[in-house]
């Protein structure tokens, strides 16, 4: 088939690429003409496991190419996907459709009769409708349907490609039909197809992301009891994901969630309902919320009393970046969150991060950067890991150890072997283990400094 995709971030570039590796011929296009050059030139603007050698294959055979013209976009298919992005509207929670409405109103003087416009962006529920309502008055012969997608930053690649379901809203049986072709490829090998109205798409998106946002901010607060409780958080999740009603998925205390769909899409969700008149029924959304930020608090907390009370004078080495691993996205990012709020208090703060500092030195410019861990952590007071990369796991803390002024980590994310560290002279401590400390020590003396050992140890 020949699609298009307008609108080429991370949703429109992997989906474009998958589509030109399934088989189908493709034209993305965005008003980037930047972007559009360097995508010629099969060369990914974001890093993304995968996505070079996807375009390298796919623009080098020919199958795929970009264009900033919605024009050409029009004459080349009449089947179109909307990747564009969007983000929380400046002035409210609800979601900002500037750009979704913005490509509907260029493309439908000019679609050819027959056209399908399939939306892929996460919108509240009810857009399809408003939008096909717009179009039947430009392009009565095009048609709109609803197609969310579920790929993951770090593994969208692989998402897109072997999808866990599919899922497309419509309005007529030719819609269904052609979506069933542009996705022939994963039917044939048994990927659930669900086939539904607009809206009920729509929602399953929402749905889903705010189901995922719940787990993770449950779990957290159950972190929070756990160190008031001297329980051990990372237990009590791997025994309650054994339950098979439960699952062990999103499940991993820490830091919490960021990026650019979890925060935007569960207070989008919240505020489509209250204009629907249902904002009761969605009113845990909020606490959601408020626990995945307070995280951030808790973090800067705990490494505020680490280091005695205070971060003036302190040097922190911060490990990451990204808002997750496999990612250079720094939208709403934890881990920069925590970096700029220790920061603020007074602490020299240097940051690593494997594939994010030019994003994150853009977006936060007065923090200082480093490009190896050693330089990062050098003389450091105290290390905190906040973003869970592969690279941080394969840390020799005894190495590190040796460049450090003080051994004291934060394992913001519980992913790192912490007896290894404790084995190589570190203190560690992480949100919902209170008991990572040990027994009691003694003050601490190093370079001038008392740090109280209740403070180190993180004690109640």
């Amino acid at each position: 088939m020949r699609i298009t995709v307008i609108g080429t971030g991370y949703v429109g570039a992997v989906h474009a690429a998958c589509m030109a590796e399934t088989g189908h011929e493709v034209l993305g296009v965005d008003i980037d003409a930047d972007r559009i050059a360097s995508l010629n030139a099969a060369k990914a603007p974001m890093h993304e496991p995968g996505l070079d050698d996807l375009l390298t294959r796919t623009v080098g055979f020919g199958r795929l190419r970009f264009t900033t013209s919605l024009t050409e976009a029009a004459a080349f298919a009449q089947l179109h996907f909307i990747c564009v992005g969007t983000p929380q509207r400046p002035d409210s929670p609800a979601a900002d459709l500037r750009h979704v409405d913005a490509v509907v109103e260029a493309l439908a003087p000019v679609l050819r009769p027959g056209s399908l416009v399939v939306g892929k962006s996460t919108v509240p529920v009810g857009t399809a409708a408003r939008l096909a309502a717009r179009l039947r008055k430009t392009a009565p012969q095009a048609e709109i349907a609803w197609n969310p997608e579920f790929l993951r930053e770090g593994s969208a690649v692989r998402d897109t490609l072997w999808p866990e379901r599919l899922v497309v809203g419509v309005t007529s049986e030719r819609a269904e039909e052609a979506l069933r072709e542009v996705y022939a490829p994963m039917l044939r090998v048994g990927v659930p197809f669900f086939c539904t109205d607009p809206s009920t798409a729509e929602l399953v998106k929402a749905a889903a992301n705010s189901f995922l946002a719940t787990k993770i901010s449950f779990i957290n607060a159950m972190a929070e009891i756990c160190d008031a409780s001297g329980a051990d958080v990372t237990t009590l999740a791997e025994a309650i994901g054994e339950d098979s009603r439960i699952g062990r998925s999103f499940l991993q205390p820490g830091l919490g969630f960021g990026g650019s769909c979890f925060p935007k899409d569960i207070r989008a969700f919240a505020a489509r309902a209250e204009e629907l008149g249902v904002g009761d029924a969605v009113t845990f959304l909020h606490q959601v919320d408020g626990i995945n930020i307070r995280q951030r608090r808790r973090s800067v907390d705990l490494a505020r009393a680490l280091v005695g009370g205070s971060f003036a004078g302190r040097t922190v080495g911060v490990l990451g970046a990204a808002f997750k691993p496999e990612s250079d996205d720094v939208r709403d990012s934890p881990a920069l969150a925590v970096a700029a709020a220790i920061q603020a208090e007074g602490a020299e703060v240097r940051v690593h991060d494997p594939a994010a500092i030019d994003n994150a030195r853009t977006a936060f410019p007065d923090l200082k950067y480093s490009l190896v861990i050693p330089e990062a952590c050098e003389d450091a007071d105290l290390v905190m890991h906040l973003t869970p990369w592969q690279d941080y796991a394969e840390i020799d803390p005894a190495v590190l150890a040796g460049v450090v002024r003080i051994p004291l980590l934060v394992d913001a994310r519980n992913t790192l072997d912490v007896h290894a560290w404790q084995r190589a002279g570190w203190r560690v401590r992480a949100l919902g283990r209170p008991r990572l400390g040990g027994a009691s020590r003694p003050l601490v003396q190093t370079a001038g400094h008392e740090v109280p050992d209740g403070a180190l140890l993180g004690s109640n």
